[in-house]
């Protein structure tokens, strides 16, 4: 397995595994997501796989098939009147295809994202899971993370 930056070809193995992830999510809140559909166009696609501000990347089997994404975004804070000046690597999606799961395939690109960060000069990796999906809870807790902030609701 290698782990990389995505590259057009990649698109079909990223909308494979972006599927699963909806459908995850579907299964825990289907009041909020649909069963199929994804959350990137192709076009959208494109343009993250070739902005250097959006990093997405994948992790390829011998074969090469994609066995996992991490899609992330470079934020930085400059010259704001109450925080510090930070640049912090936002994992907005990180997904194994689902029979890969438990192999290291998501050790293996989670720590490549970190390594990633701290080569770009990052302060921190963030992210944000949804309560209900208790194995990502577990494995991002088994690597450090800790919460940082809450996000309510209240369904009316």
């Amino acid at each position: 397995m290698i782990i990389r930056r995505a590259t057009k070809e990649d698109i079909n193995g990223v909308n494979r595994l972006l599927n699963q992830v909806l459908y995850v999510h579907h299964v825990d809140r289907p009041d909020i997501f649909k069963a199929q559909g994804k959350k990137y166009r192709d076009d959208e696609l494109l343009k993250i796989i070739a902005d250097d501000s959006t990093p997405l990347f994948v992790a390829v089997s011998e074969q090469g098939e994609i066995l996992g994404h991490c899609f992330t975004q470079i934020n930085e804070v400059r010259n704001h009147s109450s925080l510090v000046d930070i640049k912090t690597l936002y994992i907005d999606d990180l997904c194994i295809d689902e029979n890969t799961r438990g192999t290291g395939v998501g050790t293996a690109l989670y720590d490549y994202a970190v390594d990633f960060a701290r080569s770009i000069g990052c302060y921190n990796v963030t992210l944000n899971v949804w309560a209900e999906n208790k194995a990502a809870m577990k494995f991002y807790e088994s690597k450090g993370l800790k919460v940082q902030k809450l996000g309510m609701e209240k369904i009316l």
